[in-house]
């Protein structure tokens, strides 16, 4: 029987984040794919566009107008998934049909007044002022009686179901937690429990030992592939220091975290020459009031690209009737991500 080969035979992973595992198949992609230059670069933006609903002045799909803002602008969604005005009762026909009210706000950020720029074509000291943005939103949000929870979250690009390309992100806030970060938890919960320490504060330690997964760090924050990733190109922010939520930030930890936006998302734009499309967002602790010490601030990015801004992955077939799977290693992701420049392509 031969020893198991992480880089050569099939293999399942644990995330210890979420309790759930991943299957991956390193021999279906024997050869590392170091990327590929598409043919033409993705048309440049106007800074400016009359008919977006989000750049300054304009008017907005709901029928308001917006300011003619000059940095980052926040509003109040026009057509928000969430209302605060629900009653948080409960339905049911039976025990089997069952629902609940879900009161909440959905805000939008815009990132810039210019409509041409995304997160890794800004300045550091303007992707701090975002971050300083989420941090006031999620404690203001916070605070409010009915909220539990407040996500942050940027979709990027049309194949991530954003249909407009002015950078912006949202924040939903609501009453209940979120399946994904109610996973997240009850594990930090658990292991917290068992071990006496911070889960991502010792798995943070274990890669920082090994280094083949990290992609950048600086004084505040590591951008590092997890063991468990799921997408192609998956990345995870962790705050060196222990902390829950954005709230709890010192010192220059906006603009560490900014730094580190700034340089995988350069990294993604890098790697296939286009404007890389993703889903990311913060977990962080519940603002229910209560006391959560095992949780740890971390942001993800889900990418979808695989093997160029053409080839894409999906979850399909066996990943939606079974579990998740992929062919390119972490490890090779990781190395992938690490070969690129820390220079947006458009600036070379």
């Amino acid at each position: 029987m031969p020893t198991l080969d992480l880089a050569q035979h099939p293999h399942r992973r644990y995330n210890p984040l979420n309790g759930e595992w991943i299957l991956v198949s390193p021999h279906r992609a024997k050869r590392p794919w170091r990327g590929k230059e598409e043919s033409l670069l993705p048309a440049r933006r106007p800074s400016y566009d009359p008919t977006c609903y989000l750049c300054p002045g304009n008017p907005r799909a709901g029928g308001m107008r917006n300011p003619v803002y000059g940095e980052t602008f926040v509003f109040t969604n026009d057509f928000s998934a969430l209302a605060p005005e629900t009653p948080s009762e409960e339905w049911r026909a039976d025990r089997l049909t069952v629902a609940r009210g879900e009161p909440g706000i959905c805000r939008v950020i815009c990132f810039s007044p210019r409509h041409d720029l995304t997160l890794a074509e800004m300045e550091v000291a303007e992707i701090t002022r975002v971050v300083e943005i989420w941090k006031e939103e999620f404690q203001s949000l916070g605070t409010l009686p009915r909220v539990n929870h407040v996500q942050i979250f940027e979709n990027k690009g049309e194949l991530m179901g954003c249909s407009n390309g002015h950078p912006h992100g949202q924040i939903w806030a609501q009453e209940s937690l979120p399946v994904e970060p109610a996973k997240e938890a009850e594990q930090q919960k658990n292991y917290r429990q068992l071990h006496g320490s911070c889960l991502l504060c010792d798995y943070l330690a274990s890669e920082m030992t090994r280094g083949e997964r990290v992609v950048f760090q600086n004084e505040g924050f590591v951008v590092l592939v997890p063991f468990w990733a799921v997408w192609p190109y998956e990345t995870m922010i962790l705050s060196r220091r222990h902390c829950g939520s954005l709230a709890e930030f010192e010192g220059r930890e906006s603009a560490q975290l900014a730094a580190a936006v700034k340089d995988v998302t350069v990294r993604y734009d890098n790697l296939f020459r286009t404007s890389f499309p993703y889903s990311s967002g913060f977990h962080q602790a519940p603002t229910d009031g209560g006391a959560h010490p095992e949780w740890h601030l971390h942001m993800h990015f889900y990418p979808p690209l695989l093997r160029s801004a053409t080839v894409k992955k999906f979850m399909v077939g066996y990943e939606m009737l079974a579990n998740p799977q992929r062919d390119i290693t972490p490890e090779a992701s990781a190395a992938h991500l690490k070969e690129q420049p820390s220079v947006h392509y458009r600036s070379m």
